[in-house]
């Protein structure tokens, strides 16, 4: 698809406007530029066609419809978005739907389009948003991963501490429990946003948007301990970066790919379920917190959520944890068990 004008101001408004990351702004680039090539390809092959779109972006399709894409050069993108009908729309989420896209996926890609054309709206580009009267998917209810407590603490007790490696990742682990971070905002972490004193860290989270997370005072000893190992470290090496606080074994600041490859790691050697993720920690600490009486406002500050119901799906898991508790403790009666006559 030719580069849309329109579309890389959506993305400069996303990015330096909105704060987006630069991750998250390649995401609606690529659900955008695969809207466009679905436009494009029906264009060029007419609503009857079989596979109306080229493959850039798609689980499936034929190299004709490709070919006949790259070769339809007078068609302009910008023309095409901007004339879009909701029923253009639901007939591309069919699409995506008869190539078998999860409903999340699709949900996403849609919610993409919503902003994209309530953009176009806002700007004076169109009068009128044609996603605004199509309605999401109706989602699978999937509760979230967690661990238990014990699986917790097995998992943290896994780095060992008598090397600067091994404190670093058992420091990782710490902080992702204790507080509740997303790993991408434990790798942004810098040295100065760790408080001792208040035992809280200073978070960056979605949209450059900082918020405090306290810290307890276990995670804050490991901290320290590394700390220790990092800044002798430091000394000896001008390769390392003053102000990051989780640094890789060249002081550089530590992706969040790396982590993910420490945890998976250290689930090997504890002998934890390997579908665990960084993100399961923080599940875990949400649940754990409800669990232990935290209300439910409280813990969506604390994850940094920006609307509530992103957070109620945590009561879920807790009240399942509940009945389980409950059937194990009350035992259904034994089937031959004998009725008392009635009176």
């Amino acid at each position: 698809m030719k580069d849309s004008a329109i579309v890389q101001e959506f993305l400069n408004y996303l990015k330096f406007e909105k704060r987006f990351s630069e991750h998250t702004a390649k995401c609606y680039d690529a659900d955008l530029r695969q809207f466009g090539e679905y436009l494009i390809g029906s264009s060029v092959c007419g609503p009857s066609a079989d596979e109306p779109i080229s493959l850039s972006h798609t689980k499936s399709g034929g190299a004709g419809v490709a070919t006949a894409v790259a070769m339809h050069t007078d068609v302009k993108v910008d023309q095409l978005l901007l004339s879009v009908e909701t029923a253009a729309v639901r007939a591309y989420l069919a699409f995506l739907n008869e190539k078998q896209y999860s409903k999340a996926t699709i949900a996403r890609k849609l919610a993409t389009l919503r902003s994209f054309y309530k953009f176009l709206v806002k700007r004076n580009q169109l009068g009128s948003n044609p996603v605004a009267a199509v309605r999401t998917p109706k989602q699978d209810k999937k509760l979230p991963m967690f661990m238990e407590y014990e699986d917790v603490r097995k998992l943290l007790q896994t780095p060992p501490m008598n090397n600067w490696l091994g404190a670093r990742d058992r420091a990782i682990l710490e902080t992702l429990y204790s507080t509740g971070i997303r790993v991408s905002e434990l790798v942004a972490l810098n040295m100065d946003d760790i408080d001792f004193l208040g035992e809280v860290v200073h978070v960056r989270g979605k949209g450059k948007k900082e918020r405090i997370a306290p810290i307890g005072s276990s995670a804050l000893q490991v901290i320290q301990h590394y700390m220790e190992f990092r800044n002798k470290r430091a000394q000896s090496s001008r390769n390392f970066d003053s102000k990051v606080l989780f640094v890789n074994k060249h002081g550089r600041r530590l992706s969040t790919r790396s982590v993910r490859r420490k945890m998976d790691k250290y689930l090997k050697m504890a002998g934890l379920d390997p579908a665990i993720s960084p993100h399961t920690l923080r599940h875990s600490f949400a649940t754990h917190m409800l669990n232990n009486g935290a209300d439910l406002r409280s813990v969506q500050e604390l994850l940094g959520h920006q609307s509530l119901s992103t957070t109620q799906v945590y009561t879920h898991l807790t009240t399942r944890k509940l009945k389980e508790v409950y059937e194990n403790a009350h035992p259904r009666e034994s089937a031959d068990y004998e009725q008392p006559d009635e009176p």
